[in-house]
Order: C-alpha cells, then sequence, then structure tokens
C-alpha cells in the first residue's frame, strides 16, 4: 500500500485559510521562529510539500536553504494576499541558471 504524502500551508490568516477549503493543512505562523520550528516540524513527520507565503519565507531563509537538497519537502513559497514579493520566481530562476547552467527564463515583456 503507497504512503500518502502530505501537504502543509504556513502563512498569515489572511493568505492561507483558503487552503482548508481544499483539504490542506493550514498553519498560521508569522513569526520568525515559530515558522521555523513549524518547518522543522512538519518535515519530521514527512510532509511532502510545504507551501509558504513569501513574506513568512522571508523570516526563515536558513529554514528553507536546509531543505533545499532534501526529497522532501519540497518548501515552495506563494504569494500572500498583499501581493508577490518575487521570491518564488527568483528561487526559480535561480534553480533553472543551476540545472542547466544558465538563465533561460525572461521577462515578459
Amino acid at each position: 500500500m503507497k504512503k500518502e504524502r502530505k501537504i502543509a500551508v504556513i502563512g498569515d490568516p489572511g493568505s492561507v485559510m483558503i487552503f482548508k477549503a481544499i483539504g490542506l493543512d493550514v498553519y498560521y505562523e508569522e513569526q520568525g521562529p515559530m515558522i521555523e520550528k513549524r518547518i522543522h516540524k512538519l518535515a519530521d513527520e514527512g510532509y511532502a510539500a510545504i507551501y509558504i507565503t513569501e513574506e513568512a519565507a522571508q523570516l526563515v531563509p536558513e529554514a528553507i536553504d536546509y531543505y533545499t537538497t532534501a526529497t522532501f519537502p519540497a518548501i515552495i513559497p506563494i504569494p500572500s494576499a498583499k501581493g508577490s514579493l518575487g521570491l518564488g520566481m527568483k528561487r526559480l530562476k535561480n534553480n533553472v541558471e543551476k540545472a542547466v547552467g544558465a538563465d533561460i527564463l525572461f521577462k515578459e515583456g
């Protein structure tokens, strides 16, 4: 029997509450030390993916970097209700550059 992997979302209530409606585990955290503890706890509990608002991610770059090379959990920055800070796209750009050796992403315009 295949083990199901869980998905969590971390951030301020106004940004992440909606994810409860689609069955994801939602954690309201807005302070750096609590966000960091939550990330490590979710990783220990076997979560496959952790979506985190960009604002929350800015508070814990070391915790996110710790899991960058791990298979699980994938930590994915998402915009908050206030809008995007561009962290998700920057992270994607950096990963693509690492993988192919060049910046192949370009801005629309």
